[in-house]
């Protein structure tokens, strides 16, 4: 399938590792010329690297601290004085944050809000009248099941989750007049450096496959999922082959949810 990603350029934050680096290097591999960030400049540096030998397409590689405002604008602004236009956007930062809610503090939540909503609402409306200026454009925002069916000792992340797809519901109806699509990603179990250190530290004595496959996960499709499995989705929802699809909050995560 022809996404229509040649000559675009797309932001990705969160980037130097997993879901968001997977996504940043498929969209090169589909034409589209990337940036990237990440809050440790070694990691994306190698980030970075990779996008570039796998692609060839060019590369904007920035720190940043995506839970300051002015570091997100700053950003933002550099990836259009670079490129010379935004396209895409994929909100992708953001870590798993699980607690009982008596155990959080004020800290805590506005920490998780910095991170997970804030990080993308300043994103998005720093990169949205680069969009305007061409005619429009797609956001995706990542976010995971928990904020449709949140389960005990799971915050702050699961109303900061669920903020982010009433979010995107919301930008979809503000930003289709200008063209732009906002859409929603909400991730289930997917390979990740946390799901890899929780198998290695519960059984070290299987395979990632056997492991992956355990009864007790409950994933009606049997397995933990791959990181590609959800670069794949994120960057059809991002490309012209989504034209016609805005304000959905898709679950990848092999039916595990309760709710669609």
């Amino acid at each position: 399938m022809e996404l229509g990603l040649k000559g675009k350029v797309a932001v990705i934050t969160g980037a130097s590792k997993g879901i968001g680096l997977r996504t940043a290097t498929l969209l090169a591999m589909e034409g589209a010329d990337v940036a990237i960030c990440a809050r440790t400049e070694a990691a994306l540096e190698e980030a970075k690297r990779a996008i570039e030998q796998a692609s060839g397409r060019r590369v904007f590689a920035m720190p940043v601290d995506v839970r300051q405002a002015q570091a997100c604008e700053s950003f933002i602004d550099a990836v259009a004085e670079t490129f010379g236009r935004i396209d895409i956007l994929v909100n992708n930062a953001g870590t798993a944050n699980a607690r009982d809610f008596l155990s959080v503090s004020d800290e805590d939540w506005q920490g998780d809000l910095d991170l997970k909503l804030f990080a993308a609402i300043r994103c998005s409306r720093r990169a949205v009248p680069h969009m305007q200026r061409q005619g429009g454009g797609a956001i995706v925002n990542v976010t995971a099941i928990g904020g449709k069916t949140p389960g005990p000792s799971s915050m702050p992340s699961s109303v900061t989750r669920a903020a982010g797809i009433a979010l995107t519901k919301a930008m979809s109806k503000d930003l289709g007049k200008h063209g732009i699509r906002v859409n929603a990603v909400c991730i289930g179990q997917i390979r990740s450096d946390q799901i890899e250190k929780m198998w290695k530290a519960q059984r070290p004595d299987l395979t990632w496959e056997e492991f992956s496959r355990l009864p007790e996960h409950n994933i009606p499709l049997g397995r933990i999922g791959d990181t590609d499995e959800a670069a794949r989705v994120i960057a059809f929802l991002a490309s012209d082959a989504a034209s016609y699809v805005t304000g959905v909050a898709l679950n990848i995560d092999g039916g595990l949810a309760a709710m669609w």
